[in-house]
C-alpha cells in the first residue's frame, strides 16, 4: 500500500503561514508609524499651547 502524496498541502500550508506572519508585521509597522505621527501631533499641539 503506497502513502499518499501531501507535499503540496505541506507547501500551501507553510505559505499560508509565512503569508500571515508577513501582514502581520506589515500590520504592526503601520501601527507604529502611525503611532508615531500621531505623538508627533500631540507634541506639537502641546508645544503651541
Amino acid at each position: 500500500m503506497d502513502t499518499i502524496n501531501t507535499d503540496g498541502y505541506m507547501i500551501a500550508g507553510y505559505v499560508v503561514t509565512f503569508a500571515s506572519m508577513g501582514l502581520y508585521l506589515l500590520s504592526l509597522y503601520l501601527r507604529k508609524r502611525n503611532l508615531q505621527r500621531d505623538l508627533e501631533t500631540y507634541q506639537a499641539l502641546n508645544d503651541e499651547k
